[in-house]
């Protein structure tokens, strides 16, 4: 049996919660600041994009401002934001509800998830006409967001000219802070640490010995890690040309992305959670990357 607990009172309301690095946290906050464009966060399902996504609104909401959103379901009452639910069998759907909220004259709109085409033709050009749009996307990373918008049917052009920020994110245990230690790291693990940062000395490997608090599992609670593009000049440019996910993924990080897994690693090396956490949901691509990066270096 699975349970899923939607407990109003756990709902993150902070940005600094969730998981960002301040240096993160700031470009974040930047952009949502900005008065048009589209945020899509993409992972799969129970990776916490529901939790960025309310953490962003509250950080957004204010009485000046008019925030609707569309959801299935309204998992969250947020104060100071008007929420509306889908309700497919008497033809509410995310298009139809986005066709009525654009009615009254939104500055943030929120959109559950884009499924189809229509939806997301709909938030695109809402983008266009002055609306910021944060939205979800099933995708494996940041990259493969572009071409999954394509498949639905989505033109470049539209595409190039309103994504403004995409984010994957994934869940990894935090090690247990009542019966955390330091430990002496494998060969492995100083292996793949070495691909994040060569010098090990700064490094504070942590695991949890297991105690009543954490039902001895060594973990309690769970933070983000994330990949964040923005959608720069030089990533327009290549949405625009067509090229493929691999050939584009590669070129965001030389232009500055930090994989999954890079940010894992950043996770661990603070000592908040621990390298088999991470490589469980970073993909193994990330690897392969880094590891290159590292032999070229």
């Amino acid at each position: 049996m699975v349970l899923r607990i939607l407990d109003r009172d756990s709902l993150l309301v902070d940005l600094k919660d969730v998981g960002f690095d301040p240096r993160m946290q700031a470009r974040f906050e930047h952009i949502l600041k900005q008065p048009h464009g589209i945020i899509l966060l993409t992972g799969p399902t129970g990776s916490g994009k529901t939790s960025t996504l309310y953490s962003a609104l509250s950080y957004l909401r204010s009485p000046d401002v008019n925030i609707q959103t569309v959801e299935d379901p309204v998992e969250y009452l947020v104060h100071g934001i008007n929420q509306m639910a889908v309700r497919s069998t008497i033809g509410l759907d995310f298009a139809t509800a986005l066709r009525a909220i654009l009615r009254q004259d939104p500055d943030i709109v929120m959109i559950g998830e884009i499924r189809d085409s229509e939806t997301a033709q709909i938030a695109m050009r809402a983008a266009l006409t002055g609306h910021l749009v944060l939205s979800t996307l099933h995708t494996n990373d940041s990259p493969s967001a572009f071409w999954r918008l394509r498949d639905i049917g989505v033109e470049a052009y539209l595409i190039a000219a309103t994504l403004s920020l995409v984010i994957s994110q994934r869940l990894v245990r935090v090690v247990c802070p009542h019966c955390k230690e330091q430990v002496e790291p494998s060969a492995e693990e100083q292996r793949l640490a070495r691909l994040f940062d060569s010098d090990l000395n700064d490094w504070t490997f942590m695991k949890g010995r297991g105690c009543p608090k954490c039902l001895n599992t060594g973990y309690r609670g769970r933070t983000a890690i994330f990949e964040f593009l923005e959608v720069s000049d030089p990533i327009r440019e290549m949405i625009l040309d067509g090229t493929g996910t691999v050939t584009l993924r590669e070129r965001a990080i030389k232009l500055g992305m930090e994989p999954l897994l890079m940010n894992g690693l950043r996770k661990v090396k603070e000592g908040i959670t621990t390298i088999d956490e991470v490589l469980v949901a970073a993909p193994d691509v990330d690897l392969r990357i880094m590891a290159e990066e590292s032999a070229e270096s």
